[in-house]
């Protein structure tokens, strides 16, 4: 017997070819079974009365949100943070720690992984403790290493499958051994936090990198006579490029500019802190105490930017407004002016921007065709977000 389906109608729908201005949307459980332009073939279950229809975000790095931190892996704290993104649109998300000395990520690892198989998470990413002292940024110096062979293969092991990425420099001793030993588990090893050349970011991207952390953030700046990392990992059609969108960390111009040098391999992502969803105030990050002031996230000790507040319904409306990215296959944002050959902006970068290499590099976590239709209040405060949705009654 047939279960029983949901169908949504009334509002705008993205798509992988492009925004159906008016179409319905009919699900069973968690799946897609079927949608359409125009009007229903039945009378709507849900009737949405305008917005947009997007599927829901994909965000592979964040640290916290809702006030909430995935540092110290308490299970009602991560399952805080995963609803706080939930309702900013984020539907599948995974669990970034810091760097910290082997018994607490080891800890944080295996508690994880428990509520991966429980679908509170897709999955955890280990950003650090294998990173350069010199582009630290907001990870506490006394947990930095090298990444020691046996280590690595112990946390390997105690994840069970579910370490989804983790952030190294390669420059370290073992570091290019780190990024096959990662590799051959199933994990993404990303570049970041790194001092490493050109050339030695190169070897790592031969040895199974595909993966940026931030990018331009806390790594080695361009210069002429040694191009370094944002240039190897931005020309390379083996590697996916993390930005943050929150108008602190990238200057419009140059996520503009790491869009066009990776073209198809740009991904949105929070590197969100517990702030994300809250109020200014006092904050940790790990073991770091943070100060949020006017929404940006810096150490008290030393002013570096730890993290950022930022949801993903927000990085997608900086992309379009700022750095004037449109939905694929329906114009672009002239320099100045309005959009260009779009009919709906709104929105239209909710599936290609989250998942912009995630189909490729993330078919476990990334899992099609998933419905989770969920429409959340918070982007239906258009003069903040404007973007993907209307409240349900």
């Amino acid at each position: 017997m047939r279960a029983m389906t949901t169908l949504f109608a009334g509002a705008a729908l993205v798509t992988p070819d492009g925004i159906v201005p008016e179409g319905w949307l009919e699900v069973e459980g968690e799946r897609i079974v079927g949608l359409g332009a125009g009007a229903p073939p039945r009378a709507a279950d849900v009737a949405l009365g305008g917005g947009t229809l997007a599927p829901g975000f994909v965000d592979i790095h964040s640290h916290g949100g809702g006030g909430a931190t995935v540092v110290g892996a308490d299970p009602g704290a991560v399952a805080t943070f995963a609803e706080a993104h939930r309702r900013c649109g984020t539907t599948t998300i995974v669990a970034s720690l810091v760097s910290g000395h082997f018994d607490s990520l080891a800890h944080d690892v295996a508690v994880l992984a428990e509520l991966t198989d429980a679908g509170v998470i897709a999955g955890t990413h280990l950003e650090g403790p294998w990173i350069a002292m010199e582009y630290k940024g907001a990870h506490d110096p006394g947990t930095l290493r090298d990444p020691d062979p046996e280590e690595v293969d112990r946390l390997i092991a105690i994840g069970r499958g579910t370490i989804r990425m983790v952030t190294l420099a390669p420059e370290h001793p073992h570091g290019i051994d780190a990024v096959r030993r990662f590799v051959d588990a199933g994990a993404i090893a990303a570049i970041g936090h790194t001092n490493a050349t050109y050339d030695r970011v190169r070897a790592a991207i031969d040895a199974g990198a595909s993966c940026t952390t931030h990018l331009y953030n806390a790594m080695r700046p361009v210069n002429h006579r040694e191009p370094g990392p944002v240039v190897a990992l931005t020309e390379d059609p083996r590697v996916t490029n993390e930005l943050i969108l929150d108008g602190v960390h990238v200057h419009p111009a140059s996520a503009a500019f790491a869009v066009r040098a990776a073209e198809g391999r740009v991904l949105f992502v929070s590197d969100a802190m517990s702030a994300a969803g809250g109020e200014d105030g006092a904050y940790m990050l790990g073991d770091l105490e943070v100060l949020v002031v006017d929404g940006v996230a810096r150490l008290v000790d030393g002013g570096a930017i730890a993290g950022s507040t930022l949801t993903l319904d927000r990085a997608v409306k900086f992309a379009i407004e700022q750095v004037g990215m449109s939905p694929p296959g329906l114009g672009r944002r002239e320099p100045g002016g309005a959009m260009t050959g779009a009919p709906s902006a709104d929105g239209g970068w909710a599936r290609s921007a989250s998942r912009a290499g995630a189909a490729r590099h993330w078919p476990a976590v990334a899992r099609e065709p998933r419905a989770r239709v969920y429409v959340p209040a918070a982007v239906t405060d258009r003069s903040r977000h404007g973007l993907l949705g209307k409240e349900q009654p």
